[in-house]
């Protein structure tokens, strides 16, 4: 009985001593400029590869079908590649100059605005397959979605102006809790459309021609329903936490640990994987005066 509890407390006494280094180890990396530096060129360098690769994709994707003009998959390629892209200058911009306030929330929000229409822009294609799918009208869906995002934007602006004639905590909160009220909206939309299309496949008759194909389509839905709910959502609790306690600020500024965690998280690894998914080229169009053998 005696050597358990010596084994116990010693179990304690070691456990401490690991919290305690684990705990000194982020006060120091929290206050080391190398650091913090280290950290965002290493976030960069991932916002740069994703850049690269939505990049890519498009010009794959322009080079098989170029007769097609701006498909939703041509622009959500590209705007990935304009958000990762922002990304990239603005985290530059801060290892540069450490911003004007202002300035720095304004370039701050941008990406993740634009990040919000980026993946909006899935879930409207996924409810337009859907609505066509159930013969739902869906001539109201794109108007829809250029209104609402209209709105977020025109709302964010407003937020800005308020911000900078305000200068007080007040506004600060206004814009996480707005952020974090747009994230949570953009989950309900992958939940509910991408669900519904998720399910819609599921069904797909078994003794289809057509059953290997939908099992692909309906598996890829799930997964990219699944990685951008729950990273929005993600997003949706942390902004919404920041919003009140100044000890779990998601920018890009004072911790480069948990900077590192968050946009890693949140945008880096779910968009990295969501262009993965999404790989596949469209098929190549045939010639009407040329029809291959079956």
């Amino acid at each position: 009985m005696a050597s358990a509890l010596r084994t116990s407390f010693g179990d304690l006494e070691y456990a401490s001593v690991g919290g305690g280094l684990l705990l000194r180890l982020w006060n120091v990396i929290d206050e080391s400029r190398q650091w913090q530096e280290g950290i965002f060129y290493a976030l960069c360098a991932a916002y740069a590869l994703v850049a690269l690769i939505a990049l890519v994709q498009l010009v794959r994707i322009q080079l098989r079908v170029p007769e097609y003009g701006w498909t939703t998959q041509k622009v959500f390629h590209l705007m990935n590649f304009v958000v990762n892209g922002c990304k990239v200058a603005i985290l530059f911009y801060h290892l540069c100059t450490f911003g004007y306030r202002p300035i720095y929330m304004i370039l701050l929000d941008l990406p993740g605005l634009l990040f919000f229409s980026t993946y909006t822009l899935l879930v409207l294609f996924w409810a337009e397959i859907y609505h066509q799918a159930r013969s739902l009208p869906a001539d109201k869906l794109r108007p829809a979605y250029f209104i609402v995002n209209g709105a977020v934007y025109f709302l964010q602006v407003c937020i800005w102006i308020y911000m900078e004639f305000s200068k007080g905590a007040v506004a600060i909160e206004i814009a996480e809790i707005f952020f974090s009220v747009i994230s949570l909206c953009a989950a309900l939309g992958f939940i509910i459309y991408g669900g519904s299309l998720f399910v819609m496949l599921r069904r797909f008759p078994i003794e289809s021609r057509g059953r290997q194909k939908s099992f692909m389509r309906f598996a890829s839905v799930g997964f990219v329903t699944g990685i951008c709910c729950t990273c929005f959502l993600i997003r949706c609790v942390m902004v919404a936490v920041s919003a009140f306690n100044m000890e779990a600020d998601v920018h890009v500024r004072n911790h480069p640990i948990l900077d590192l965690a968050y946009y890693m998280i949140v945008e880096i690894i779910p968009s990295a994987l969501v262009l993965f998914i999404l790989r596949k080229l469209p098929p190549k169009r045939v010639s009407d005066h040329y029809h291959p053998i079956k």
